[in-house]
């Protein structure tokens, strides 16, 4: 049994309170791009784990899938022993939710492959133990998301005319120290209204609240966003805490070919991580 766990970026990102549990209020929208990892498991006579790809922090025994694949263990004692098997092609610490789509998309592979018969609903609640972004991963439609993130409203976006570029430099951003760095605030517009009107709109008004304090403890980050501005992106930012900058380009322009190409050339000369021509799933 294989799937493909693919990445997100957030639309928006504005942190409107602190919990009493610890965790933050935000709002964001959060949107499917088709870059993917490969994920396999296959019944075997004892649990094995093996990361293929880009190299993962820390511990692999502490790796998302094997706690997923632990969580519905304990509530479903008959599944198997498996050797699980991920080939890491999103960039980790990135604010794409890698990690987190790999997590639940392992719950929603067991939960098919061995006809688990869990709703949705529960397996967004076994989603939110392994992190506050993976039930988004449950439904991996355009959403509106509040609370920790696990407040989901789906919305219809169409963002079909652009090609969207990622760029990401050779940094790692702490998430636990940027969220020390933001104070929370109630934003004048909501995601959802900004979002409603025209792409050349939301340069100035759909903002990720993270972008102030990690562009000064950063400043390639705010480089490379003007210069994708710089090269007529309809819209640019960073996607949530992480180091990738990405960028909508309007596909209809006649520059379109010869614009991705200064873009690749420019970004890989000063070597950092770039893929362009994504689509939303």
């Amino acid at each position: 049994m294989i799937t493909f766990p693919n990445c997100k970026i957030n639309l928006g990102l504005n942190i409107v309170a602190k919990r009493a549990d610890g965790f933050h209020d935000i709002e964001t929208l959060f949107l499917p791009l088709q870059l993917h990892d490969a994920l396999e498991c296959v019944v075997s006579e004892k649990n094995t784990f093996k990361t293929y790809g880009i190299d993962i922090p820390g511990n692999s025994s502490d790796n998302i899938i094997l706690k997923a694949y632990e969580l519905l263990k304990r509530d479903f004692p008959s599944l198997p022993q498996l050797s699980i098997y991920l080939l890491k092609h999103i960039p980790t610490g990135a604010g794409l939710g890698g990690g987190s789509a790999d997590g639940a998309f392992t719950l929603r592979l067991l939960n098919d492959y061995f006809n688990l018969n869990i709703s949705n609903h529960k397996l967004s609640e076994y989603a939110l133990s392994l992190g506050s972004d993976c039930p988004f991963f449950i439904y991996n439609t355009p959403c509106l998301a509040t609370g920790r993130g696990e407040k989901l409203i789906p919305i219809e976006l169409n963002l079909q005319k652009y090609h969207i570029v990622l760029v990401k430099p050779d940094i790692h951003i702490n998430t636990g120290w940027a969220f020390s760095q933001i104070k929370p605030i109630q934003p004048n517009h909501s995601i959802l209204d900004i979002i409603k009107t025209d792409v050349s709109n939301w340069q100035d008004n759909l903002i990720n609240q993270f972008e102030a304090p990690i562009f000064i403890a950063h400043p390639i980050l705010s480089e490379i966003k003007k210069k994708l501005l710089h090269l007529n992106a309809s819209y640019a930012s960073m996607s949530g805490t992480g180091s990738v900058v990405y960028a909508l380009f309007d596909s209809s322009t006649s520059e379109i070919s010869n614009l991705q190409a200064k873009l690749f050339d420019q970004f890989k000369k000063e070597k950092h991580w770039i893929t362009r021509q994504l689509k939303t799933t």
